[in-house]
């Protein structure tokens, strides 16, 4: 008799930071009924991903199995939870969506680039209320983040209660959004709790998360002692520090502009649902061009070097008219994610180099994390007290560290990287099988799979160079003329001094003159010895092999 189980399977966010998708499951094995939690992104690079737009998890496991999937719940509305929702949503066959109003916003508008309406998203109430999604029971539960209506899930199962926490910290004053409430966190874990999948983000930072709360004094401290023009950029997400920020700068008396399509969206969102009800009055990028700079404040997007937000724009002279000059203040009100810092330290010089003066969050006042440090992870498993402790949200070494601080506690732990299913069942966790997981990108409009070479073949192009190679061969299979090359990316002299382009055709020539007919009456057999001529040609002149691309034309 087949028993039946409660599973757990990442598709994206463990073991990496970054296009967070997990899989739940209840039923008998392969034929489980599933939820998602989550459908996020993660961002390009130009050393890995060069001309990618977005990154999202391989959902072809997900795909193949989509008339199982009860629904989509989405935590909070970051990008990496929130942001893959419009482009994967058909590919899931439309599901079911709910998430709490603000992110339901944020996910309608994301929805609403592909012509999908609004009624496919439901705003869901907080706990208690539950949502029905086939053998699951699941409420939204208020905690804080570094975004309004954060929520963690509690999942009710035949097999008992899994709290996935999303990501969190632990501030009862956070200044926007719901503040983390303990004695609501025990009522909930007190019937009994199976499993906590859990943030592992900050699990290295070894002293205790701090507030929100603290932040604004030291801004408008800041924003008081600055002359000229006052600049600020964050997380456009962060809609606590961007409210913080415009108070500081009203109570200097500035007028305050915000710039980024992103930064207006989300303080639109937060209004339109209730989160911010008192945000100053902000100016508009024509008006904040008539405004004295001492009592002008500009809150922008790019707090990671991004090259197209405003951040980058200024630092590169104008944005929409708008420009910086000596004297005025930049503040890097955010923490530099790791793998950005060339972008910023390049944003940080050009402003140097016009005199404006930065300041970033080295001294720590001007910024605070969104995630639980590792003393208030062991205060979260505390408080929840699971039988098992799944570790989500980060890299390889964050999970196996967040894995012991469980197991230092006597609680189960378990290490499952993106592709491994869990069984939550029983008394004990128990990977039970691997799904092949992987990439896929947003290139351009299309979507395209890591392992379709894509990716791949603009890597070796940007590394060594390209050479398309033409030659035309008459009736009687004889070359016309000498074979021509046309080069990108390649040095114009080799090691002999000569052309490159007149080495490889020279080298191309001699070869064809000398080929017999088996070779001459092939495509297959010219391409492969010309594409080989080419790269040994081109290795010996410059040290490199480009990619070769070879043309066959016959004349009939």
């Amino acid at each position: 008799m087949t028993t039946e189980r409660l599973i757990y399977l990442p598709l994206g966010g463990a073991g990496e930071i970054g296009m967070n998708a997990y899989v739940y499951g209840y039923g008998a094995p392969g034929k489980e009924r599933l939820i998602l939690v989550d459908i996020g992104v993660a961002f390009p690079d130009m050393d890995s991903t060069p001309g990618v737009d977005l990154i999202f998890a391989d959902i072809s496991w997900l795909e193949e199995r989509r008339d199982r999937l009860e629904a989509v719940f989405i935590t909070h509305a970051h990008e990496d939870h929130v942001g893959a929702i419009g482009h994967l949503f058909e590919r899931l066959g439309g599901p079911k969506v709910y998430a709490r109003a603000f992110t339901a916003n944020i996910a309608r508008g994301k929805l609403a680039e592909y012509g999908i309406g609004d009624n496919a998203v439901t705003v869901a109430n907080a706990w208690p209320d539950q949502i029905k999604a086939g053998p699951f029971n699941i409420s939204f539960l208020p905690i804080s983040h570094s975004i309004p209506e954060s929520s963690a899930l509690v999942i009710d199962s035949p097999e008992g209660r899994v709290i996935h926490t999303g990501d969190f910290k632990l501030d009862t004053d956070p200044v926007v959004g719901d503040p983390f409430d303990e004695d609501l966190w025990r009522e909930v874990s007190a019937p009994g709790v199976r499993a906590l999948v859990c943030d592992s983000t900050n699990v290295f930072t070894t002293y205790p998360g701090r507030s929100e709360v603290i932040v604004g004094p030291e801004i408008t401290k800041l924003v008081n002692q600055s002359t000229g023009m006052f600049v600020a950029t964050t997380f456009a997400s962060n809609v606590a520090r961007v409210s913080t920020l415009a108070h500081a700068g009203q109570a200097a008396g500035r007028s305050i502009c915000l710039l980024g399509r992103a930064m207006r969206r989300m303080i639109e969102a937060s209004i339109k649902t209730g989160v911010l009800s008192d945000f100053p009055t902000v100016v508009s990028p024509e008006d904040a061009k008539n405004i004295p700079r001492e009592n002008l404040m500009l809150i922008v997007t790019g707090s990671q070097g991004e090259r197209r937000a405003a951040s980058a724009s200024l630092s590169r002279g104008k944005h929409l008219g708008i420009e910086l000059k000596e004297g005025d203040t930049f503040l890097f009100s955010s923490k530099t994610i790791p793998g950005n810092e060339k972008e910023v330290i390049r944003i940080i010089n050009n402003f140097s180099e016009i005199g404006v003066d930065v300041v970033d969050d080295t001294s720590g006042l001007y910024h605070v994390s969104g995630h639980a440090n590792g003393p208030d992870l062991e205060r979260m498993h505390d408080i929840v007290n699971p039988q098992i402790v799944v570790p989500m949200h980060g890299e390889h070494r964050h999970l196996r560290q967040h894995t012991k601080l469980a197991e230092q506690k006597r609680r189960k732990g378990v290490l499952a990287v993106n592709g491994t299913m869990v069984s939550l069942s029983g008394n004990a966790p128990e990977v039970v099988d691997y799904v092949e997981t992987g990439r896929t990108y947003l290139d351009g409009s299309v979507q395209v799979g890591a392992l379709d070479g894509v990716i791949r073949d603009r890597i070796r192009m940007a590394l060594n160079g390209h050479v398309t190679v033409t030659v035309v061969l008459d009736e009687q299979d004889e070359p016309l003329g000498d074979p021509w090359c046309d080069l990108m990316g390649l040095p114009e002299l080799g090691r002999s001094h000569a052309p490159l382009r007149d080495v490889l055709e020279e080298d191309l020539g001699q070869f064809l003159n000398r080929a017999g007919p088996a070779t001459l009456t092939d495509d297959d057999k010219i391409e492969e010895s010309l594409r080989r001529i080419v790269r040994q040609s081109s290795q010996n002149e410059i040290g490199k092999k480009p990619e070769v691309t070879v043309v066959v034309s016959r004349l009939t």
